[in-house]
């Protein structure tokens, strides 16, 4: 714990202390010294913060300061009424402020009571609460557009957390002031209250205990609860100013001093009125030219200084904001800023600006944050921010889909129709052809009218924004592992590293690099392998990464690893897994056209042979999909990765899976072989 901590609790017990333990005079006079000070200290920072947050500590420390304070008032109350003695600070301010006369004294301490209870305290309350009730009803719009923006890609998830981090602070900071500004109000009543007891219990003591007579009694006593007010409420009335400066504080660039000094006196044309019209009154009624004239000669000397710096020609101004447009062109970090590509990108024509706009009940944001969620749980990587935005080069229905900068997927919408997909046999349903963009599957657009008579005929009808939600889902899928990179890798390395220090301390950077783990996670993406059980993977790296460094060879340990996942992922529950088998000549084949290297093995294998095994793998796939089966290649561990190699580029939705790959209990049915 440093010293200012303890001081600060050291502080906190002394205000406990002093409710209880009396207290000399001079330490008295020197603690209300502070507290005056405390007061202005507090007073000032309001007035110099630019927004509220940036003095979150206001309400715990207007506790403490009003604890510090009432303190005060009852260590004054016992000294003065056991002692008729407070201090010099109290009977000072008790004799300079009543100038002799009890009475100015107490008029003087009542109007003070009066401005802070009836007018700061009473409209700081009011505003509190105020803010409190709209700040949090306002919660839900921000959370929404800071949600909206960053599916936008016009923010990072790093601004997004810290915009959303920023508008919870300010709903607990207004809670907490409609709670603090209580304090307040209690704190004006309470000295209230131990004014009219020092006052009159003083003068009881002062007759009946030391003897006094009662009119010096009256003079003694009216004096020092005149001195105690006194020196309690003018910090009272800082605080009480200082809440009210808070709560009332709009966000700004500058200060309070800077925003009044622009606000209240940018405009010379009104000061010129403002100085007419203090002269006229001047010249017009009986008051003193001598206090007019100064005041009205000083508001247009300053109307005339501040017109001085106004640019008034308007061509001037324009001029300047083109030069400044201009340079700004022309710095280097602007032409950066260019060079950014955003990972993904969804552009569309005019036409389709309703799927975003909310206000025309375009759901499309909510859709994207939806499948971002569901494709992290799905293949266990953060799925970059969606930039989406118009684009007036695309016709009006149309949209496209780009990943890194490179176009990946096109479609068209029609938004008044519906996409039907007929179950095969029937064309009954009137509308316009079209191809489902998802899995390329012919379709049709029908109207609203005809949905009800396709979906009793077994069609599928799915209205526009579920046809690109489940468009861009599919690309983002079927690209994962070009969106995962270093950094991505990094940021996985670490997230695993709270839970398993030691598991990731021992895999990099050594023996792996980041490089090196990011190129296994994307080949496993690559096929469709979830790399959400990182912990698993990293423990097979870790394990096999000893013997070998062959990126290629570790995936396979990691995919033999992952056997439990990848049968599940492929074979039905209480199901057999049909597969297409490889023959022991094929097999062979490809085994003997492995070439190995110091830089790893690679195949080499003649371009006849391998016509010939992609021309068997589409025969026999099309044969089973006749059977309403998906098709799934099953070979030895050896030649599994170089197999997927053939295969890759002509079918590479078909998994390519080894015997070692599959859990033991599950049962095996072959439905074909891939044979040359």
């Amino acid at each position: 714990m440093q010293f200012k901590d303890i001081g600060v609790l050291a502080a906190v017990i002394m205000i406990v202390a002093m409710l209880v333990i009396p207290l000399p005079p001079w330490l008295l006079s020197f603690l209300i010294i502070i507290n005056i000070t405390l007061g202005l200290l507090v007073l000032l920072t309001a007035m110099n913060m630019q927004e509220a947050l940036q003095f979150s500590i206001f309400p715990t420390l207007l506790l403490l300061l009003t604890l510090f304070r009432l303190g005060l008032n009852v260590s004054t109350t016992r000294a003065i009424l056991a002692n008729g003695d407070a201090g010099g600070v109290v009977e000072t301010f008790g004799t300079f402020v009543t100038g002799g006369n009890i009475i100015v004294g107490l008029v003087v301490f009542v109007i003070l009571i009066l401005i802070q209870f009836i007018v700061i305290t009473k409209g700081a309350e009011r505003v509190s609460e105020v803010a409190a009730r709209f700040t949090l009803d306002a919660m839900p719009g921000k959370q929404m557009s800071i949600d909206a923006d960053l599916n936008a890609g016009m923010i990072s998830e790093t601004e997004a957390r810290t915009r959303r981090e920023k508008v919870s602070n300010e709903a607990d900071f207004y809670g907490a002031m409609d709670g603090a500004t209580k304090f307040v109000k209690g704190d004006a009543i309470a000295g209230i209250i131990i004014v009219i007891i020092n006052l009159l219990v003083g003068m009881i003591i002062g007759v009946a205990q030391m003897g006094l007579p009662f009119a010096e009694a009256a003079v003694l006593f009216s004096q020092l609860t005149v001195g105690d007010g006194i020196v309690s409420q003018i910090p009272a009335l800082l605080i009480s100013t200082a809440t009210g400066i808070v709560v009332t504080r709009a966000a700004s660039k500058g200060n309070l001093g800077s925003d009044i000094t622009i606000q209240l006196l940018g405009q010379p044309k009104l000061l010129y009125v403002a100085a007419v019209t203090v002269l006229l009154l001047g010249l017009v009624t009986p008051i003193n030219d001598i206090l007019t004239i100064p005041i009205a000669l000083a508001l247009a000397f300053a109307a005339f200084a501040m017109s001085k710096k106004v640019v008034e020609d308007p061509e001037e101004l324009l001029g300047m904001e083109e030069d400044i447009e201009t340079e700004g062109l022309k710095s280097p970090e602007n032409v950066v800023n260019l060079l950014n590509i955003d990972p993904i990108e969804f552009e569309f024509g005019y036409g389709l600006i309703p799927l975003v706009d909310a206000t025309q009940g375009g759901d499309l944001l909510d859709r994207v944050v939806m499948i971002r969620r569901q494709l992290a749980i799905e293949l266990g990587l953060v799925i970059p921010v969606v930039r989406i935005r118009d684009n007036i080069q695309l016709q009006p229905n149309e949209y496209r889909i780009k990943i890194k900068g490179s176009e990946m997927a096109r479609g068209e919408l029609l938004l008044d129709h519906y996409l039907a997909m007929s179950p095969g046999g029937d064309d009954s349903i009137e509308g316009i052809d079209t191809i489902e963009p998802s899995f390329g599957l012919p379709a049709k657009w029908i109207t609203e009218d005809a949905k009800e008579d396709a979906e009793i005929l077994g069609y599928t009808v799915v209205d526009p924004p579920s046809v690109v939600s489940t468009h861009l889902t599919e690309v983002i899928r079927a690209n994962a592992a070009d969106l995962i990179g270093r950094q991505e890798t990094k940021q996985l390395v670490d997230h695993v590293r709270e839970t398993f220090p030691i598991l990731v301390d021992e895999l990099t950077p050594t023996p792996l690099s980041i490089g090196e783990i990011q190129k296994v996670l994307a080949k496993l993406l690559n096929e469709h392998v979830s790399v959400r059980n990182l912990p698993i993977i990293f423990e097979t790296l870790a394990d096999y990464s000893k013997y070998t460094s062959d990126v290629d060879v570790l995936t396979e340990y990691v995919r033999q690893a992952l056997a439990r996942q990848i049968t599940n992922q492929y074979a039905a529950a209480g199901q057999s897994l049909k597969v297409l088998t490889v023959s022991g000549k094929v097999e062979k084949m490809i085994a003997d056209n492995v070439q190995q290297t110091e830089q790893g093995n690679y195949l080499s294998i003649d371009p006849q042979h391998s016509q010939d095994i992609l021309e068997s793998i589409a025969g026999e796939v099309e044969r089973v999909a006749l059977m309403d089966q998906s098709p799934v290649v099953l070979c030895t561990p050896a030649i599994r990765m170089y197999l997927r190699q053939i295969t890759e580029r002509y079918f590479p939705q078909i998994p390519v899976l080894s015997y070692n790959e599959l859990e033991s209990s599950i049962e095996v049915q072959s439905v074909g072989v891939v044979d040359i």
